[in-house]
C-alpha cells in the first residue's frame, strides 16, 4: 500500500482517542484500482469538536457539517464527523443534518464506488454499498434511489459521466434514467462554476471529448449550452475530433471552441464571461483568434504572436505547424526584440531625430515595426530615414 504517513497519523491520533477513523471515497476507489492519490479525506465518529481540540492546526472549513480542515505540514486533510444529511431544497446543500454511523454516512453519498471507507491500521476496506462489487462490475450506480441522489445535488448527473468517462465504467439502467429525467434541472441548482470544474477534471484526465459526447447523449450539454440542442450526435463527434490532438497543457476554452466553430471574436469572449473564466482565458482565445485570421504577408503582426507567452500552445493547436516554425524561424530576430522589449527604433530616437511626443510618434514606432519585420531591417538609422518618407513623418 501507498504510504501516506500525515494522513495515517491522524488515524492514529483519532484512534487513541477512543474513536475510529478512516479514508473515505475516491482514495479508497482509487486505491482497489491501484491509482496513486495523494487525495485523502478522512471520516470519524469523533465530533468536530473533538477534531479541533487533538489537532494543533485546524480550520472549521465546515463545521455546520461537521468538516474540519486538519493542517499537517504541508498538507492538509478534511476530516469529517459520520453523518446522515436531512431535507435539501437547493439541489446541493441539506438544511439538516445529524451525526451518525459509517455506515449511514456511506449512504449518504453519490455513487457506491464512492462510497467504501478504508481502514489503514487493518488495512481493511469497509463496504457497506456494494462499491467493491460494481468497481469489479465496472458498473457506475448511485447509491439509494439515484432519483434522490441527483436531487441532493444536480451536479452529481455531471460526475457520473465524467466517472463513466475516466474509468471505463457502465452507468446502470436506474442511474441512467434518473440523469436523463433530471437533466434540464441542472440550472439553476447549480453554480456555472462547479460545472467549469467537472470539465476542467475532464481534461486533466484526458477524458474531455468523450465526457462532453456523453453529456450530449443524455441532454446535459443543452442544459449548460442551449445554444448546441439541436445539434446532432454526428456532428458534435466531427466538431471535437481536433482536440484529441491538442496538447495537454491547452485550457479547457481552446476545446470547447470547437462546439461553436461560427463564433465570432466578441462571442468566443462572451463564452468565457458565461463560464467565468479567467481574464487569461479571454487573452487564450484572443490570441488565437488572431493566429486564424492573421494575413499572410503581416510579417510583423506575426512577430507579435509569436513573441506572445501564450503562442506556443495556439501553435500546437493550429494546422500546419510546418510554415509557422518556417516563418518563425525568419522572424527570430524580430520575436526576442519584441519579447525584451527591445525595438529596433525607440522613442528616444525619433526624439533626437526631431520627432515631438505624441499621436504622430506613436504611428512611427508601429511604422518602423512594421518596416523592420517585413523588411528584415534592423538598424534605427536605416528604419528613420525609411521613415522620413512616411505621411506620419512631421512637415519641417
Amino acid at each position: 500500500m501507498e504510504e501516506h504517513p500525515q494522513a495515517r497519523s491522524i488515524i492514529e491520533t483519532l484512534h487513541r482517542a477512543g474513536f475510529v477513523a478512516y479514508y473515505a471515497g475516491g482514495w479508497v476507489r482509487d486505491f482497489l484500482l491501484q491509482h496513486p492519490s495523494d487525495d485523502i479525506d478522512i471520516a470519524t465518529n469523533a465530533p468536530p469538536e473533538t477534531i479541533q481540540a487533538l489537532f494543533p492546526h485546524t480550520v472549521p472549513i465546515g463545521i455546520a457539517f461537521g468538516i474540519i480542515l486538519v493542517v499537517m505540514g504541508d498538507h492538509q486533510y478534511e476530516v469529517a464527523t459520520f453523518r446522515q444529511d436531512f431535507d435539501y431544497q437547493d439541489g446541493r446543500r441539506p438544511t439538516k443534518i445529524a451525526f451518525s454511523t459509517a455506515e449511514e454516512d456511506a449512504k449518504r453519498r453519490d455513487f457506491t464506488i464512492n462510497g467504501m471507507f478504508f481502514d489503514p491500521i487493518r488495512e481493511e476496506v469497509l463496504d457497506y454499498v456494494g462499491g467493491k462489487a460494481d468497481l469489479k462490475a465496472k458498473i457506475l450506480r448511485a447509491i439509494g434511489n439515484p432519483h434522490d441522489r441527483i436531487k441532493e445535488d444536480r451536479l452529481r448527473m455531471i460526475r457520473a459521466i465524467r466517472m463513466a468517462c475516466r474509468f471505463d465504467l457502465h452507468i446502470e439502467e436506474k442511474t441512467q434514467e434518473a440523469i436523463r429525467a433530471h437533466a434540464k434541472e441542472l440550472f439553476p441548482a447549480v453554480a456555472i462554476e462547479r460545472v467549469v470544474q467537472e470539465l476542467e477534471k475532464g481534461r486533466a484526465f484526458g477524458h474531455l471529448r468523450p465526457m462532453l459526447l456523453g453529456l450530449h447523449a443524455y441532454g446535459l450539454l443543452a442544459s449548460i449550452f442551449p445554444q448546441l440542442e439541436t445539434l446532432s450526435s454526428e456532428e458534435l463527434a466531427k466538431r471535437l475530433e481536433p482536440i484529441a490532438r491538442y496538447p495537454k497543457n491547452a485550457p479547457l476554452i481552446a476545446s470547447l471552441l470547437p462546439l461553436f466553430p461560427h463564433y465570432s471574436l466578441s462571442q468566443q469572449i462572451d463564452l468565457c464571461k458565461s463560464l467565468k473564466l479567467a481574464n487569461q482565458d479571454q487573452q487564450f482565445v484572443s490570441l488565437l483568434f488572431r493566429f486564424a485570421h492573421a494575413r499572410e504577408d503581416d510579417l510583423a503582426e506575426w512577430a507579435q504572436l509569436y513573441a506572445n507567452p501564450l503562442s506556443s500552445v495556439c501553435l500546437e493547436i493550429l494546422p500546419d505547424s510546418k510554415r509557422h516554425e518556417e516563418r518563425k524561424a525568419k522572424l527570430h530576430e524580430a520575436i526576442e526584440r519584441i519579447e525584451k522589449r527591445d525595438p529596433a527604433v525607440k522613442a528616444i530616437d525619433l526624439q533626437k531625430a526631431g520627432v515631438k511626443p505624441g499621436v504622430a510618434m506613436g504611428l512611427l514606432l508601429k511604422e518602423a515595426e512594421r518596416i523592420s519585420c517585413n523588411e528584415q531591417i534592423y538598424d534605427a538609422p536605416t528604419l528613420i530615414e525609411r521613415l522620413r518618407k512616411s505621411p506620419h513623418w512631421p512637415s519641417e
